[in-house]
């Protein structure tokens, strides 16, 4: 693993916004010389690190799954800040396997050892487009004899023709918030929609707000009163269950089919690292994790249990403590074992490793000069480089 110069493409503002980035400006914080997409640099892997990380992502997402059946079978739902009446549904959506399609591990990996996990982006992660179809362009462009871990695409197609067997009837849906005003999300859910049409599936988009209720039938609907049968979304499901018709989303279940399914609430939730360790303990994969207490870990990061963006944390070390701003925590706190994540050349990597369904599928990288990654991290592409 190397982190290397590269020159920018002549007009590559153009280039990536004509291929679906054109958020690249609004969801960056303006005060930042750097861009979000910086081509200007880029990792290099062997295709032996590629396979081993490859390898451990798909162990982690097993013991993930061997998470959730631990966690609805032992009843924890409290650990987690999940309410009592949201629980039985999630067992049922876990128990009747409601398909899943895509999620992202967030991994600390120098090229000298295991990958460790930091946390698991199962519910509605974002960085999809950069990492599927933008970086691919730029490899072609510009390293067109190298490879690159990325089959993000062609999986997702696949994907979706699993989904379509067993959904309902009907369009899918495509749903977004409308507070999100940097764009980020509505590329990203039609990036999706995107790969759901080429899978032969209808797509229909529509912002979450505009979805309404009919008392009467019971169902959710469209802006056009068609009934919704399935949607996949980019709101998160501990906001789905808090908001004014959660209850409403919970009565309509199994009838209405959700991507990805209310039982990834137990794998979007940082409580997961610490079952993860209880269930594990000293694996390679792994940092040590203790819910509501460091225990006996004198260097940790408490992460707050529903956090997003990198946002109300805070390190704390022998040598002193630094936090970041932020709103979240009430739901309570997990505490991880802090590493520094590896320093390139002042810049501070974190590798976001997708899962289509149950296999590893791509890589994308996002980097900051901070010990923690947040919005202000820049995203940078990588190559497999030839053996030839």
């Amino acid at each position: 693993m190397r982190r290397e110069k590269s020159t920018p493409r002549s007009g590559w503002e153009q280039k990536i916004e004509s291929q679906g980035l054109a958020f690249h400006r609004t969801s960056h914080p303006e005060h930042l010389t750097r861009p979000y997409w910086d081509e200007s640099v880029h990792y290099t892997f062997s295709m032996d690190e590629v396979l081993a990380i490859e390898a451990d992502v798909e162990t982690l997402h097993q013991m993930c799954l061997e998470a959730v059946e631990h966690v609805i079978t032992t009843q924890r739902y409290a650990d987690f800040g999940i309410p009592g009446w949201v629980a039985p549904s999630i067992e049922a959506s876990w128990r009747r396997r409601d398909p899943h399609l895509f999620g992202r591990f967030d991994l600390r990996y120098d090229g000298s050892g295991p990958a460790k996990l930091l946390e698991y982006n199962a519910d509605t992660p974002t960085s999809l487009v950069e990492t599927s179809i933008i970086q691919w362009y730029w490899k072609e462009d510009v390293y067109p004899d190298d490879d690159q871990w990325n089959s993000l695409h062609e999986r997702l197609v696949d994907g979706w023709k699993r989904i379509a067997a067993r959904a309902p009837s009907g369009p899918m849906h495509f749903t977004w918030t409308n507070e999100d005003e940097s764009g980020e999300e509505v590329m990203t859910i039609a990036y999706l929609q995107e790969t759901a049409e080429q899978a032969g599936l209808d797509g229909i988009s529509i912002a979450i707000e505009d979805i309404g209720w009919h008392y009467g039938l019971k169902r959710f609907l469209d802006m056009d009163e068609r009934v919704i049968n399935t949607i996949c979304k980019l709101y998160p499901w501990e906001w789905v269950v808090d908001d004014l018709f959660g209850r409403n989303v919970i009565d309509a279940l199994p009838t209405m089919s959700w991507v990805e399914p209310i039982w990834k609430m137990l794998l979007s939730n940082k409580a997961l690292l610490a079952v993860l360790w209880e269930m594990h303990p000293n694996h390679p994969n792994l940092l040590p994790a203790y819910l509501r207490t460091p225990g006996p870990l004198l260097s940790y990061i408490q992460k707050p249990l529903l956090g997003r963006e990198g946002a109300s944390m805070q390190i704390v070390t022998p040598s002193g403590t630094q936090a970041t701003h932020g709103q979240y925590g009430a739901e309570g706190f997990v505490y991880q074992e802090f590493w520094e994540l590896p320093n390139f050349d002042g810049q501070r990597p974190v590798l976001g490793a997708w899962i289509v369904e149950d296999e590893a599928a791509g890589l994308g990288i996002r980097e900051t000069t901070g010990l923690i990654t947040d919005d202000t991290s820049s995203f940078v592409p990588h190559r497999i480089i030839s053996s030839k």
